[in-house]
């Protein structure tokens, strides 16, 4: 079943979306800095496997979509569960829950900043993809599709329903 955070995409999508999100005070404790000032390090997913799960009735319609989450990374590497939220919905509560349910198992290598962890909120793109189905509008059917096909194939295993 195929759900896939592009890497190289997440990639791009975090580095262009890295913020700090604390004010003065919880900055120090949360280990956030002032907004304008960027890491010089992104963080930097490190699961073997992507935690994302298709929903199995989605998957047997051939439903697809894209989630996009807005993550708080602390410094050690974990996404804060609080403060994960769906930045921009699939349309589909199925999905878009799915995608959250995931991200609670995603780990990083943490933001730097001057060789120090850092705090972080970022941007989380999660496309969920049907073999069979046609391409989605923005995705290409040569070169990116395949890319999708081979490495969620790899990355995910279906949700089980009790």
């Amino acid at each position: 079943m195929l759900v896939h955070t592009s890497l190289a995409a997440a990639a791009v999508c975090l580095l262009a979306a890295v913020t700090t999100g604390c004010g003065d005070g919880a900055a120090k404790r949360s280990g956030a800095i002032p907004a304008n000032v960027r890491p010089d390090d992104p963080p930097v997913v490190v699961n073997g496997e992507l935690p994302f799960r298709y929903p199995p009735a989605l998957y047997a319609r051939k439903v697809q979509g894209n989630v996009t989450l807005r993550l708080f990374i602390d410094t050690d590497g974990r996404p804060r569960n609080d403060s994960t939220r769906v930045e921009e919905s699939s349309g589909l509560e199925s999905l878009d829950s799915a995608a959250v349910r995931g991200s609670q198992e995603l780990r990083f290598v943490p933001a730097k900043l001057h060789g120090e962890p850092l705090a972080v909120s970022v941007l989380f793109p999660v496309y969920f993809r049907h073999p069979e189905a046609n391409p989605l509008p923005g995705d290409t059917v040569l070169g990116k599709r395949e890319t999708v096909k081979g490495a969620a194939k790899a990355a995910t295993t279906p949700q089980r329903t009790p």
